[in-house]
């Protein structure tokens, strides 16, 4: 396993990580749930991404649950959680970044993962109905509190991201460090394009979601969307459009050809492809069994494969 530094920060997360969004309590329980965190941890994963949205809060019960079962020491591991949806429908703790929610989130995310902080806590979304510098304040005052120790952002513009780096580094507060936005052979724009100068002027790290690109890139939906997967989950029927998106099967066949050649599944190059960009930190990655997490770990000996050659042809397939 690498393991990289998140932005400029001295932290350093597994290039490969794993994540309990869609899986936990929808797809699995408890004992599956510890079975494939076991599994990441002995690739060598060291962080470990969350929510307070993610199935209601139960995801993050169940992700403090495993750890708690495993035992393991609070300094091995990186865990995440990230706030905006909410999960109560009162006013002011519901789609907001306003200081009331955020202080109040932190504590019940601490509460369900049975922890004392997380390493990293994220604006799960911009908030265009509270001020960038109310958000900003009170995110500092969350790390300054011990109770999270970097803060970030998720699917922030990049002008948004800059204001709130600016805002803080005026006050003298902590600055957003990392973004999590989507980032797969199919979605590229943002960490490619969109976020390119701030990698350089304020050091942004990305920890990026969806490689499989919520499984397209596996190849398993080219014959339609079979039962049992995402596609096929109550209230993820939001997805089904993509899916089965004729151009988008068209790239996923021709990739499948490159993938054949290299002699790796589809998935295997395609989260590969994610983290041979410099600019990605670490590679998100979910599963609801454990033999996808062994599939999805393999793919760090697909990365030095990944020439100049196969990049090119790569990028003629889905430019």
């Amino acid at each position: 396993m690498e393991y990289r530094r998140l932005g400029r920060s001295g932290l350093k997360v597994s290039v490969l990580s794993f994540g309990s969004w869609v899986s936990f309590h929808n797809q699995l329980g408890v004992d599956t749930a510890k079975a494939c965190m076991q599994a990441a941890r002995d690739a060598g994963v060291n962080f470990f991404d969350n929510a307070e949205v993610y199935a209601g809060g139960e995801s993050e019960r169940i992700m403090g649950q495993v750890i708690d079962d495993l035992g393991w020491e609070r300094s091995s591991y990186v865990i995440s959680t990230k706030f905006y949806w909410g999960i109560s429908d009162m006013p002011n703790m519901r789609n907001t970044l306003n200081r009331k929610y955020l202080l109040q989130a932190i504590d019940g995310s601490l509460e369900r993962l049975g922890l004392d902080f997380v390493d990293l806590v994220y604006c799960h979304r911009a908030d265009s109905n509270t001020p960038i510098e109310e958000t900003v304040w009170a995110m500092h005052d969350i790390v300054a509190s011990g109770k999270a120790l970097y803060w970030g952002t998720s699917e922030w513009h990049a002008d948004e991201i800059r204001a709130a780096w600016e805002i803080a580094e005026r006050h003298h507060l902590h600055k957003p460090l990392m973004e999590q936005p989507q980032y797969n052979l199919l979605h590229r724009k943002k960490v490619e394009k969109e976020y390119a100068r701030l990698y350089e002027d304020i050091g942004l790290g990305t920890t990026i979601w969806s490689p499989l690109a919520s499984g397209l890139l596996t190849g398993k939906y080219l014959e339609g969307i079979p039962e049992g997967s995402r596609g096929a989950l109550d209230g993820y029927g939001w997805l089904q459009d993509f899916l089965t998106d004729e151009s988008n099967l068209a790239k996923v066949r021709n990739l499948k050809a490159v993938a054949d050649d290299l002699g790796c599944s589809l998935a295997q190059m395609s989260i590969a492809w994610c983290a041979k960009n410099p600019n990605v930190s670490t590679v998100i990655t979910g599963a609801s069994r454990v033999e996808q997490v062994h599939e999805n770990m393999a793919a760090l000996e697909v990365i030095d494969r990944l020439d100049d050659e196969v990049m090119e042809r790569i990028n003629g397939i889905v430019s």
